[in-house]
């Protein structure tokens, strides 16, 4: 089955495949040779799927099994939340025309941020980007996947073609798949280390509906708010709400961490050792924007 999910214009999908790393996280994975992003999605029947995404003209163009009405709206809904289809980046364009170093946002499309197909999936992964190597951010992924995840029926898979890798075959984990286990299991199991008791706490509290972290994709809550929010949920500090925030739309805060504090030490400060309050003193005079300059800024640092 194939249709299109249109996108407001202007779009171009592989700056939101390459917005982050996102796409290399279990249960995405990307086929270089086809530009085809691959994500297995667990719909709200229980069904598993297989979406292959690829660029349309208009926006979006959707591969996967037959669905039936109710799940092709689901999938509908999910990629234009995924890709941020609905969402007008003109303010920002016109913002940056005069700077140079964002000169390629208009021209590229530059805005969105590829999302997972849920906030809580977006939480787990930002937590298991905290105070460690991307490798290892990938790997823990992918074991929790592994572990957690409900396969896909390959009765129903979509057949890859010879050039593409290693294809996920399972989904991202519910909240009870997780909130099943215990915090030593999931430490020994998917080598999370201090981050067991975060992950299990959260799905605890999602599964149990103390939590509703989906609510928060539609939340009327200002900026500030919606960071306190965040910051309430173990292992989520100033770095991990900062980069959920952008992720849900929201850009007035950086994401600084250590790689932003190297890029703005090259970019201004000739390499020397910068702190945070640096950081935001460079953006600063992008207010709501500020988020979306750093993040596609053409830096002149890329080691």
């Amino acid at each position: 089955m194939k249709f299109v999910i249109p996108a407001r214009k202007p779009f171009n999908f592989l700056s939101v495949v390459n917005s982050h790393g996102w796409r290399q996280l279990a249960p995405f994975s990307y086929d270089e040779a086809t530009n085809t992003l691959h994500h297995i999605l667990l719909l709200s029947n229980g069904r598993v799927i297989e979406l292959k995404l690829r660029d349309g003209i208009y926006g979006v163009n959707v591969e996967t099994e037959k669905l039936n009405r109710s799940e092709k709206k689901e999938v509908t809904d999910i990629v234009t939340w995924m890709f941020g289809l609905d969402l007008d980046f003109s303010a920002f364009y016109a913002a940056s025309r005069r700077e140079p170093k964002l000169a390629r946002a208009k021209k590229l499309s530059l805005g969105r941020l590829l999302r997972a197909p849920t906030v809580f999936e977006d939480v787990i992964k930002t937590i298991l980007t905290t105070n460690t190597l991307w490798a290892a951010t990938r790997n823990m992924s992918r074991k929790l996947v592994d572990e957690f995840g409900k396969p896909l029926n390959s009765v129903g898979r979509v057949a890859p073609n010879d050039s593409e890798g290693r294809i996920e075959t399972k989904s991202f984990p519910t909240p009870e798949s997780i909130a099943a286990s215990n915090p030593d299991y999931i430490k020994e199991k998917i080598r999370v280390g201090y981050r067991a008791p975060s992950i299990y706490q959260l799905a605890v509290r999602v599964a149990s509906g103390q939590l509703d972290l989906e609510s928060l994709k539609t939340s009327d809550l200002s900026t500030l708010e919606l960071r306190k929010e965040l910051m309430r949920i173990n292992g989520v500090g100033p770095y991990a709400a900062a980069n959920l925030l952008m992720i849900l739309g929201r850009h007035d805060f950086i994401p600084i961490d250590s790689s932003a504090l190297t890029v703005v030490s090259h970019e201004w400060y000739k390499g020397k050792p910068v702190i945070a309050k640096d950081v935001e003193k460079r953006f600063a005079k992008w207010g709501e924007y500020k988020g979306l300059a750093f993040w596609f800024w053409d830096w002149k640092y890329n080691g």
